[in-house]
């Protein structure tokens, strides 16, 4: 969708920052902004600018007199939504963690039934979920899946998986706050899998994580889990292709880009069937399994069946390869997703 210079003045967009704690991660603003760009769309600094007459926001804003204005100026906005904060409610959290939760909960929420000209959910899970708790809002919706460059993601390169032993990979941005406890499976599923498995299993963490975490977990795997820490964009596809199954541990999440980026590599995704999971992994990508009792209440997971799944990918890595690489050419193209936005943003 490149437009003539002359069709392109009016059709720059301002993207608000995202509230803390919610939103897309920065990965998902860099793609948008690149494809944008590609397609001489101009992303503005301001909503004063001449340019704009569209504006996004990832997921919430606590700037929302800028919206106000915007509501004001005519400028058409767009609000993209995940899920909402609900772990805080599950556990014993600190009194300031918990009220800031709530009150993004009521920004994302203030934003989407009365300020919104469109709402874009990133699953259909995500849609779903917004619409039984908080009801249906009379302005126009759409699913729009994250999407990966299938070029910069791709099975080819260096650093393929070991033939020596068997690398599990698990990648979240922030481990703690609540989702510590996926770490908690990803290793009992490590242990139960290195007693069952004919090569040795290891776990890789990428993201960040607390220095107590990482002792704790490091001491009760026997130290079988490598901690990478916060891994740079650039280096992402080669470590989803150095691994045999990337172990998605969010419960509910609306489209973890984890997932994508290791399925456009062609590692298969292992899950627990919760959130979007099950509409994005299916067609042998991958295997999503019952959780086994009730995920929203945190409850314990079924990890044997979890692991009876991953030596399934383990043990058949042919079988579940190419149709993850396949998988994310149907649904994830970035290019196929930056069209579908700017037919959302500009109407």
């Amino acid at each position: 969708m490149v437009l003539p210079d002359d069709k392109q003045k009016n059709r720059g967009v301002f993207i608000l920052p995202k509230l803390g704690g919610l939103g897309g991660p920065a990965s998902f603003r860099s793609r948008l902004v690149r494809g944008l760009t590609e397609r001489n769309i101009a992303v503005t600094d301001s909503i004063d600018d001449p340019a704009t007459s569209a504006v996004l926001v990832i997921g919430g804003t606590r700037d929302v007199v800028t919206l106000l204005k915007a509501k004001r100026k005519g400028l058409r906005i767009v609000q993209r939504l995940n899920g909402m904060n609900w772990i805080h409610r599950k556990l014993r959290v600190p009194v300031g963690y918990f009220l800031r939760c709530e009150v993004n909960n009521r920004i994302l929420r203030f934003i989407r039934n009365n300020l919104a000209d469109a709402i874009i959910y990133q699953s259909q899970f995500a849609c779903k979920w917004w619409q039984t708790v908080y009801g249906s809002v009379r302005i126009p919706s759409s699913v729009i899946y994250n999407g990966v460059d299938l070029n910069e993601f791709s099975p080819d390169g260096d650093a393929p998986p070991p033939t020596d032993s068997y690398r599990l990979l698990m990648v979240e941005a922030h481990i703690g706050g609540g989702y510590e406890r996926g770490l908690d499976t990803a290793v009992k599923l490590a242990q139960i899998l290195n007693r069952q498995m004919d090569k040795p299993v290891r776990l890789t963490v990428a993201g960040s994580a607390p220095e107590h975490l990482k002792t704790y977990w490091s001491r009760q795997s026997g130290n079988m889990v490598d901690w990478a820490g916060v891994v740079p964009g650039d280096q992402i596809a080669g470590l989803d292709r150095s691994a045999h199954l990337l172990f998605s541990a969010d419960l509910n999440a609306a489209c973890p880009n984890s997932v994508i980026e290791a399925l456009a590599c062609g590692c298969p995704v292992l899950a627990y069937a919760t959130g979007s999971l099950p509409e994005i992994i299916f067609g042998n990508a991958g295997l999503v399994v019952p959780y086994g009792s009730n995920y929203w209440n945190l409850e314990n997971p079924d990890i044997d069946g979890l692991a009876k799944a991953a030596s399934d990918i383990l043990t058949n890595q042919e079988k579940f390869r190419e149709p993850a690489r396949k998988r994310a050419e149907e649904g994830f193209s970035l290019s196929d997703m930056v069209e579908r936005y700017i037919s959302v943003l500009f109407d």
